[in-house]
């Protein structure tokens, strides 16, 4: 995890401005401009749309494959998910069923 930073704000300053002072700063920020309509068409929150989205499922494990994938750390999903992907490409992904 990240180390937090020092707040180095000055809070008693920003306090002191006045709503002339605060509309004085927006108008003169480009990045505050409000968006009309069109504008808000354009706008995109989240990740981007994924071609091939993963599915959600619940998998019952053995008490010992989870300890293992969860003492890697953050991103034992990912490297279940990878095991599984490598163990089906090994075995000829798409030709119908399981061996």
């Amino acid at each position: 995890m990240a180390k937090a930073q020092k707040d180095t704000t000055d809070w008693g300053a920003i306090d002191a401005l006045s709503d002339n002072d605060i509309a004085k700063a927006v108008s003169s920020d480009t990045d505050a401009a409000p968006l009309d309509a069109k504008g808000l068409t354009l706008v995109k929150l989240g990740r981007p749309r994924s071609t091939n989205p993963k599915q959600s499922t619940t998998l019952r494990l053995p008490s010992e494959v989870l300890a293992y994938f969860k003492a890697g750390g953050k991103g034992w999903q990912t490297r279940i998910s990878d095991a599984l992907s490598e163990y089906v490409t090994e075995r000829g992904h798409g030709k119908g069923g399981h061996s």
